[in-house]
């Protein structure tokens, strides 16, 4: 591991800015592992990422190489300029205590990736009420094609996979490993990222 790259120890999350132009690359260092982004605009966090937004312009929940991810305001925030996967998230929230209790009520219950985002954004000023649906990267959920229905299966992400997002906006960025055992193959793991500063 390079000394640029930061690690998010499993089943936590943090919050950074990262500058326009800036580019922000979520790593899998040991496979099957999801990480829940947010992105908020710094100069005015009530500008946020938004799932609908996004789906409706790309017309497709395959988001990969070239899409961008747009704002509640129909802006771009991030631009997906690399990905070595090509199979993730944007139609899930974030897990939470909630979440746990609904699926997997033999289990302890975790604050999951909302409580986790909650407590990385609150020295934002970003409360929890403000979090919407998050782009979960490596998350793998098929939707079948006659029903509908969606599944949650193990990321097909191998060690060392990644995916690269360009920002394009002066950005709060808040970001998991995270702590669905369903969307990690059954166990908890790190995820790594490392932000390269503009070209130029």
């Amino acid at each position: 591991m390079t000394p640029d790259v930061q690690v998010i120890p499993e089943r936590s999350g943090t919050a950074f800015r990262l500058p326009l132009g800036a580019t922000l690359t979520v790593i899998d260092p040991r496979g099957e592992q999801v990480a829940d982004l947010l992105a908020y605009n710094a100069e005015d966090t009530d500008e946020v990422i938004s799932s609908g937004r996004t789906l409706d312009y790309a017309e497709t929940i395959r988001l990969t190489v070239g899409y961008k991810l747009y704002s509640n305001r129909s802006r771009v925030m991030l631009t997906i300029v690399d990905d070595s996967v090509g199979c993730h998230d944007f139609l899930l929230t974030p897990c939470s205590i909630d979440t746990f209790l609904h699926f997997y009520p033999d289990l302890p219950p975790h604050r999951g990736c909302f409580g986790n985002l909650a407590e990385a954004l609150h020295p934002h000023g970003i409360g929890p009420d403000r979090i919407p649906v998050a782009f979960n990267c490596f998350m793998n959920v098929p939707v079948d094609a006659d029903s509908g229905r969606l599944r949650v299966l193990p990321p097909i992400s191998k060690a060392g996979d990644h995916i690269s997002f360009r920002a394009e906006m002066d950005l709060i960025v808040g970001l998991t490993a995270c702590s669905a055992p369903d969307s990690n193959g059954g166990s908890f793991k790190p995820i790594h990222y490392r932000i390269d500063a503009p070209l130029g």
